[in-house]
């Protein structure tokens, strides 16, 4: 008789499975089967644990913005600090930037925000508030819009690669030297704006 294994093993492992099976293929492209079989665990566990693909998948984006949270503080009073530390984290995470671009592909015609989606609203609301009282001003949408910016800024190199390839040769495999450059180009950016 084989042993028992806990829900909360069963749950890890499928998300963990989840997280190689959607940063590899997307929503659209996953399957079930492959999770449940990387998981060690029959494909009713997914339904079960929770309740349909799509919701697996965001579980695992949750999990993964989860992690970055804990390990990247908030922007405060340094936005080229942020920014290095968020384009280093984008680049020794490449499978949260490929989830990131899955997920933007499966939402991109939806209305609004997919359901769920309050924390990661909420931890953007304290990043721009974080970032306002670093400036000396009030949260509002253009702060907001830095916010934004800077993410973006960061996620560029682990998305664009080819594209930077094309454009850079071989620079573009110089981490370090573009990170410290998209660090340098939004400090130029506050310095000027103030």
């Amino acid at each position: 008789m084989a042993p028992k294994v806990s829900t909360a093993a069963t749950r890890a492992a499928l998300l963990e499975a989840a997280r190689e099976e959607f940063a590899a293929y997307g929503v659209a492209g996953a399957r079930v089967d492959r999770i449940a079989e990387r998981a060690g665990v029959n494909k009713e566990r997914i339904y079960g644990h929770f309740g349909s693909k799509e919701k697996l998948f965001d579980e695992v984006i949750k999990e993964a913005l989860d992690d970055l949270t804990t390990q990247i503080s908030l922007p405060g009073a340094d936005p080229g600090d942020y920014v290095a530390r968020l384009t280093d984290y984008y680049h020794s995470h490449p499978e949260l930037v490929r989830l990131l671009m899955w997920e933007a592909l499966n939402y991109r015609d939806q209305e609004g925000l997919p359901a769920g989606q309050e924390v990661r609203v909420e931890r953007c609301r304290r990043k721009t508030a974080s970032l306002a009282e670093g400036l000396g001003v009030e949260p509002s949408p253009e702060v907001a819009r830095m916010v934004f910016m800077m993410t973006g800024l960061a996620l560029f190199p682990s998305m664009m690669r080819q594209l930077g390839r094309i454009i850079l040769g071989d620079a573009a495999d110089d981490h370090e030297a573009m990170r410290d450059q998209i660090a340098a180009f939004v400090t130029s950016g506050f310095k000027a704006s103030r």
